[in-house]
């Protein structure tokens, strides 16, 4: 079986950093933004090691705002 590699996507503009996502993640590939931050003045989610994403979706399932799309590719 290969492995699976995720990638996330974040809507920026409308994530208020509410840092489930990031709780959720169990390959630590999340984290929000330092010194930066959305229009709106928040802090926001971002893919910092997507080497060890998965794509299992947990921070996908957990944001209550729908921020995120997770993509699964299969790896040979």
């Amino acid at each position: 079986m290969g492995k699976m590699r995720g990638a996330v996507v974040v809507d920026e503009a409308r994530c208020k950093g509410c840092n489930l996502c990031v709780v959720a993640c169990p390959t630590d590939s999340l984290k929000l933004s330092a010194g930066e931050v959305n229009h709106r003045g928040y802090a926001f989610c971002q893919q910092v090691n997507p080497d060890v994403c998965t794509g299992c979706s947990s921070c996908a399932i957990v944001c209550p705002d729908g921020c995120l799309t997770v993509y699964r590719k299969k790896e040979d």
